[in-house]
């Protein structure tokens, strides 16, 4: 545990007797078959040992994480941080509960106190799920005030929630009663408020914190990023003609989870005509001989660590055409341009200001952003092209241990086809490393 807090408040109070050691004995079994405890499988292991990527601290990562939010939270004055974010969730206390169904149903919180105790709000019957972690001093049922549960009624439960928000921060603030907060609902804000605790921009505490990886999460992340890319051979493999678009991307989904992953944030996959414009999700489409197939995989893998690479390739055995060469080139050179630009100590703005742009029949198609940050899943900062950039655009410098995705996206104004590759890169003491080691198509650059 990372303190002296530990008393595990159970879901439900345990009977006497005979029910209350077996629930001890259920909830210990339940732990020791946790997904996080029983790792990732022989075949994940085996393609990581391949790759010879060691095997990552995870005890460490989560104090260096934890030490990151409470240096964030005294640089700020807060007392704590309140969390809603499962993206957040996971990294103060590296533990998993339905990650997309909490994302939209606040059924599971956590408190980080900056002097004190990690305490997990966590839903129903779950409090087995952070036995393995380490960092969670306590766990309490969540009071989920949303209108699922409330009904009209809602307001009589944000009360019993503030309530046990406002117990912690008294006893654990040191008379500090500011808290950051990454999200709540209105009427949270406002009875807290009743209640005397003021709240912050969580967010900006949580981006900080996650901005600058340890060794170890960099070695997580390499891990994720190769279970991605053999995901990506194994759906590559799957590539021909009369495959449905969907079929395809359901590669990627399979493959991901047979190696551990978690889910994909978007349908980023398109072909032939529907790869330009950008942002079209995938179809029931069928992929043709000759088509230009291209994907960003926005992929939470292993470890719960974001593998977002993109790659466009031609279907089936024939010849790329002089247009599809011609773009492929394009973002091909932009990406090593861009790439090489990424040195630490480099500003932000100076970055998009000597980057690449696509060219003038292709800038009014250009993807949103030429860089943005990467870790658990996308994460500040987000850097937009020079032309794109107004005086509310944050400006910052690129440091060590910070990882960032290169992006680009090339598709003429009106035209036919379209593509997309982005690299995922490391900033390092001397420079950058491209961590993301996926082949580009030969037959579009030749």
């Amino acid at each position: 545990m990372s303190g002296n807090f530990s008393r595990h408040r159970k879901i439900l109070p345990f009977e006497p007797g005979s029910v209350e050691a077996l629930r001890k004995d259920a909830r210990a079994k339940a732990a020791s078959l946790n997904q996080h405890v029983l790792g990732y499988g022989a075949q994940a292991e085996a393609e990581w040992a391949a790759a010879g990527i060691a095997t990552p601290d995870l005890a460490a990562m989560r104090r260096y994480r934890l030490d990151r939010i409470r240096a964030e939270l005294r640089r700020r004055d807060y007392a704590g941080a309140l969390l809603y974010d499962p993206v957040n969730i996971r990294y103060a206390t590296d533990s998993t509960n339905m990650q997309l169904w909490v994302a939209h149903n606040p059924t599971r919180h956590c408190f980080v106190a900056t002097e004190g105790p990690v305490v997990l709000f966590d839903y129903f019957s779950c409090e087995h799920l952070s036995d393995h972690s380490g960092v969670v001093d306590e766990v309490r049922p969540a009071v989920s005030w949303m209108y699922l549960y409330g009904g009209e009624l809602t307001e009589m439960k944000v009360r019993r929630w503030a309530g046990g928000i406002a117990e912690l921060v008294r006893e654990h603030g040191r008379g500090n009663s500011r808290i950051a907060v990454d999200h709540l609902n209105p009427e949270g804000v406002t009875e807290l408020a009743r209640l005397g605790i003021s709240v912050g921009n969580g967010e900006a505490v949580m981006e900080n914190a996650r901005l600058i990886k340890s060794p170890d999460e960099i070695l997580a992340m390499r891990r994720a990023i190769v279970a991605c890319e053999a995901a990506m051979g194994e759906m590559q493999a799957a590539l021909k003609p009369g495959i449905s678009e969907n079929e395809l991307w359901g590669e990627l989904h399979r493959a991901n989870i047979a190696r551990g992953g978690e889910w994909i944030e978007t349908r980023l996959l398109s072909s032939g005509p529907r790869t330009n414009p950008w942002f079209q999700e995938c179809s029931a489409r069928i992929i043709e001989a000759g088509d230009l197939v291209a994907f960003d995989t926005d992929l939470i893998g292993p470890y719960g660590f974001c593998a977002d690479l993109s790659r466009t390739w031609l279907c089936g055995d024939g010849k790329a055409s002089d247009e599809q060469r011609d773009l492929y080139r394009i973002a091909a050179d932009q990406i090593a341009h861009n790439t090489a630009l990424m040195q630490p100590g480099t500003g932000f703005r100076d970055l998009v200001e000597r980057s690449t742009n696509p060219p003038p029949d292709c800038f009014p198609t250009r993807y949103g952003v030429l860089y943005h940050g990467v870790g658990l899943a996308d994460e500040y900062p987000t850097l937009p092209h020079a032309a794109d950039w107004t005086d509310d655009t944050p400006d910052g410098a690129l440091e060590p241990g910070m990882v960032l995705c290169v992006e680009s996206y090339i598709g003429r104004l009106g035209g036919r086809e379209g593509v997309k590759i982005e690299e995922q890169i490391l900033i390092t003491a001397s420079g950058n490393e491209q961590i993301s080691t996926y082949p580009l198509d030969e037959r579009l650059l030749a």
